[in-house]
């Protein structure tokens, strides 16, 4: 069996942790009033000018590439679309949902990347949504079907969030400053944009005033996306779309385990079951070697 790039690999599984245990930093500025749309417009924001700062010169590339525009577009669609789906639906189904983005990967990469639709990457794919299903099945949730708006909300952020990877391989050429600023600056205007919106129509609160304290959660929460974002760049130019796409569903089995761990949740049998399905799927079958391209 041929190997996959294991620096690819562990990039895209360090993104995963980062964003599997983002909860904690969602919930911690939650307590302090601050909502998690609101959460989301600050961290992204922060995180965009911090890396701004660093890669300034990056900037004028939005304007000669405009795949680059597409990419914050379809980054900030798919957290705004995806805070909303949490925030009125049922997390748990929203999360399933949202999950049935190899499906979308694996169709889109053939439509844009042209990569083949093999039997192989069909039971990578099918392997890891059986994980994720296993893990996250509640008999009082049923199929995981689109039944309202957030849960549709939350297929169209699985799905975005496909556009974006696709993207993200498709313009590997570019430096992985480009494409995070991009991301992160796409995130940060589109969350605070909705914020606006949903403050404004008296959905939810406006941020104001907060305590001193957020500001420095806010910092540590913007420096791990920054670090978070960057792994994203670094693993998704280096590995077929199909196998990025099942690999990030590990994200899962960290929110999983972090929130045992933190005693907000308890361990079960199916939860080690589909972690084993999730950990093995890209590894069992593989196609041909994955050779490593120049971000």
């Amino acid at each position: 069996m041929h190997s996959l790039p294991k620096s690819a690999v562990a990039a895209l599984l360090l993104n995963t942790t980062i964003w599997g245990l983002s909860w904690t930093g969602t919930r911690a500025l939650e307590g302090m009033g601050l909502h998690p749309v609101w959460a989301t417009a600050a961290i992204f924001s922060a995180c965009a000018l911090l890396l701004l700062t660093l890669r300034y010169r990056e900037l004028p590339l939005l304007w000669r590439y405009p795949a680059l525009l597409a990419v914050g577009l379809a980054t900030g669609l798919t957290n705004a679309s995806f805070n909303v789906a949490v925030a009125y639906g049922d997390v748990v189904r929203v999360i399933l949902l949202f999950y049935l983005m190899p499906v979308w990967t694996v169709i889109l990469a053939r439509l844009v990347l042209h990569e083949a639709i093999t039997p192989r990457s069909l039971a990578r794919v099918a392997l890891g949504l059986s994980g994720a299903f296993i893990v996250l099945y509640q008999p009082r949730l049923g199929l995981p079907l689109p039944q309202s708006l957030p849960d549709w909300m939350a297929v169209a952020s699985g799905l975005l969030f496909a556009v974006t990877n696709v993207l993200l391989r498709r313009l590997h050429g570019l430096s992985d400053g480009a494409r995070a600023v991009a991301m992160l600056a796409g995130s940060g205007v589109l969350a605070s944009l909705l914020g606006v919106l949903l403050s404004a129509s008296g959905v939810i609160a406006w941020p104001l005033p907060l305590p001193a304290a957020a500001a420095p959660v806010v910092a540590l929460w913007a420096l791990l996306f920054l670090v978070s974002n960057l792994s994203l760049q670094y693993g998704v130019a280096r590995l077929p779309a199909n196998i990025t796409a099942v690999i990030m569903l590990a994200e899962i089995l960290v929110a999983t385990f972090s929130a045992w761990l933190l005693g907000a949740a308890e361990l079960r049998a199916q939860d080690l079951i589909g972690g084993v399905l999730i950990i093995t799927a890209p590894w069992i079958v593989r196609d041909r070697p994955v050779a490593a391209q120049p971000a």
